[in-house]
């Protein structure tokens, strides 16, 4: 049999093919061999009554931290969020809930409880081959994520969809998954009229996926496409791929009906005051990905400037749309400081060999073009960011949706550790710590449509929990699962931090555990890859 095509295959016949013929075709679903997920064995609950005492609540909706609270939760909803004190005196005894026979108690005085976290672009493996699930899964799960949308089903429908599945019922130990089906995924055939656009929506809406994931496609295809989403109750997301960028911007597919934006392609073009197109070198190739990203990292410096008309009628349009910005900051911050991403502290323990091999210098692997990436490269792109985050936070201020959004298991980026670096890529853009929490909280429950479930902690939401032993609004990096550096009183270096409990549907997860169960999975994949290195000597 055949080895399917590989992710850098899939992608470039899917974008070359549906953009530059500006048609829609569809490969086979992609199969890289990533081992589903086994069972769960982790993670105690739901519980018919747990009680969680004494915790700082950070509600995800703004409000400031209170505490001490307890809260009780029933199976998998909140039932009850009780002021027991003040800080600094004891609790009060006779304002706590009283725990029934049989009831659940978890100490957690003194420890921070955010809303589970959601991550509005986490692809489940679809980089590297072999990535397991639940690598990923536990990844995750360990940084406090607990709802994923999932854009492209890259693994294919059917490996997705039995995860969704697997994870609505809790029999595996893996955030929530909300699947976004690659515009055409699953056909042997191109879409070219609004009629075959409609059928394949209505087809991928009874297959269970909660939106489409777009590349680019005619004005023709793309209204069809999202005319009939919004019927059949379906989200949209968009990369605007730089080779169909000029004839649909973000502003054309907004108005169009498309919902979410992803990374920032299409952005900078709409704001264009005196040029069409971006302004190419003339040995430019798309195929060749240092050209695609070195000139990319310039393309922000051709657009309008801030508070100029242009990009004030830009932003104000789609803020009118109630247009939503996922700008997954994280995954090209290599661009700006290579060395930094190459050497961050969770390589070593947790990065299978796997992907550091996806990643080195490789012209037949996506994301992975650093052929001669130059200090004039890494200026371009801080450049880049200045001004991409400074629209992204003016969007913010004037009421405009941001949501978090890591796209990890590529350049250097691993899962959850890369989203807890785009809360503090927020950070820099301008977003104070409450409303970086309010982003990756209920900002993403609202641009799924789940704000009445999920974002944050309400009586009557599921209880999706994330609680930390430190601060997280004093300081992001408690949330890492590598800690935060510093000197205890006795003068000696430490990790401090980490989350300690993740909460899904009310199952309790050791967020500590997890990473050791990642660290044993990694450190089994390098004596394997070592043991056959030497029989293929020998």
């Amino acid at each position: 049999m055949n080895k399917p095509l590989s992710l850098l295959g899939y992608f470039f016949t899917y974008i070359a093919i549906t953009l530059v013929l500006n048609i829609t075709t569809v490969t086979p679903a992609l199969a890289s061999g990533d081992a589903k997920a086994p069972e769960r064995k982790v993670g105690k609950g739901p519980y018919k009554r747990l009680i969680l005492r004494g915790g700082i609540v950070i509600t995800g909706e703004g409000a400031p931290a209170r505490g001490p609270m307890d809260i009780v939760i029933e199976n998998d909803r909140i039932v009850k969020i009780v002021n027991v004190g003040n800080p600094g005196v004891p609790i009060s005894q006779t304002r706590r809930p009283i725990a029934r026979p049989g009831d659940e108690e978890i100490n957690i005085e003194g420890q921070y409880v955010l809303p589970g976290f959601i991550d509005m672009h986490g692809h489940i493996g679809g980089s590297a081959d072999n990535i397991p699930a639940e690598y990923v899964f536990k990844l995750w799960l360990a940084h406090g994520i607990t709802t994923v949308r999932e854009p492209g089903s890259f693994n294919g429908i059917d490996w997705v969809m039995e995860h969704v599945k697997r994870s609505e019922k809790n029999s595996i130990a893996a955030p929530r998954i909300i699947p976004y089906f690659g515009f055409g995924l699953g056909l042997d055939e191109n879409i070219t009229t609004a009629k075959q656009t409609k059928k394949w929506v209505k087809s991928i809406a009874k297959k269970g996926a909660k939106g489409i994931k777009f590349f680019g496609a005619t004005p023709e295809i793309m209204t069809a496409a999202l005319n009939e989403a919004e019927k059949q109750g379906l989200g949209s997301m968009m990369h605007h791929a730089q080779l169909d960028v000029t004839n649909m911007n973000v502003l054309d597919s907004a108005r169009l009906g498309l919902t979410t934006m992803e990374h920032w392609y299409g952005l900078p073009e709409a704001l264009f005051e005196h040029q069409h197109i971006q302004n190419y070198s003339p040995e430019y190739n798309y195929n060749n990905e240092q050209d695609r990203f070195a000139e990319a990292g310039r393309l922000w410096q051709q657009a309008a400037k801030p508070n100029s008309e242009k990009w004030l009628s830009v932003r104000d349009e789609l803020l009118s749309l109630d247009f939503t910005l996922n700008p997954t900051f994280t995954i090209y911050e290599a661009n700006r400081d290579l060395m930094r991403d190459m050497n961050a502290d969770w390589h070593k323990e947790y990065t299978l060999p796997t992907l550091w091999d996806f990643f080195q210098p490789n012209r037949n692997a996506h994301g992975s073009y650093w052929f001669d990436w130059t200090t004039d490269d890494e200026i371009a792109w801080k450049k880049n960011y200045q001004q991409w985050m400074g629209f992204v936070n003016d969007y913010k201020n004037h009421g405009g949706r941001v949501t978090v959004g890591s796209d990890s298991g590529y350049i250097f980026k691993i899962y959850g550790f890369s989203y807890i670096r785009e809360l503090e890529l927020l950070r820099e853009a301008g977003f104070n710590a409450l409303e970086v929490i309010q982003s990756a909280t209920i900002n993403g429950a609202e641009a799924l449509g789940m704000e009445d479930e999920i974002g944050s902690i309400r009586v009557g939401k599921k209880a999706d929990l994330v609680i930390v032993g430190e601060n997280p609004l004093r300081n992001l990096k408690v949330l890492y699962g590598t800690g935060h550096f510093r000197l205890d009183e006795n003068n000696k270096p430490i990790r401090a931090g980490g989350v300690n409990y993740t909460v899904k549907d009310g199952i309790v997860y050791d967020a500590k555990l997890l990473l050791e169960q990642v660290k044993v999975m990694v450190e089994d994949a390098k004596l394997k890859k070592v043991e056959s290195a030497k029989k293929v000597k020998h």
